[in-house]
């Protein structure tokens, strides 16, 4: 007699269906009739995925929420200009500039070898650049970099002289 390739399972969340196991060798399926037994339907797995996509997405929100209400406040605090580009890349961009800001404070200041006159001329050319799009862009840059980032940012907004003119 062959062994059955269609099994009966009942699933953890009391829902039954039948499986085809033919697709797996005769001699494993059993142990993977035992094992579907302890999870959900697929139905059910399904809901509580969405439910869990649901609750990643209110959280995310919140998040972000609280990440724009502080760096708006950090922005204020330390007189940062307004940033120009659409409106989600603006609120995206207060966020960077903060993160960017803070991460390099802590590693050249507190942590390095910059003194807090330096670091008011860094703070000084950084209120230069609004463009949002720029301070995204660098949202992954080394803090070490970011003065020289700051000088082509600047340098790049400056207009060019033609001495053949």
């Amino acid at each position: 007699m062959a062994v059955k390739t269609i099994w009966q399972i009942t699933h953890s969340c009391g829902h039954q269906a039948e499986r085809d196991l033919s697709d797996r060798a005769a001699d494993r399926r059993a142990g993977f009739a035992e094992w579907l037994a302890k999870q959900e339907c697929t139905d059910c797995w399904r809901a509580a995925k969405d439910g869990d996509e649901q609750d990643k997405a209110a959280w995310l929100e919140v998040k972000r929420a609280e990440e724009q209400a502080e760096s708006d406040a950090w922005s204020q605090q330390y007189r940062m200009p307004p940033l120009e580009g659409t409106e989600r890349a603006v609120a995206w961009g207060v966020r960077c500039r903060h993160q960017v800001l803070a991460a390099a404070y802590t590693a050249l200041v507190l942590e390095g070898e910059t003194s807090e006159t330096e670091w008011e001329e860094i703070e000084e050319a950084a209120r230069t650049v609004t463009r949002a799009g720029w301070w995204i862009d660098q949202r992954s840059s080394e803090p070490d970099d970011l003065s020289e980032l700051l000088q082509a940012a600047t340098e790049a907004d400056r207009p060019t002289e033609n001495p053949h003119f």
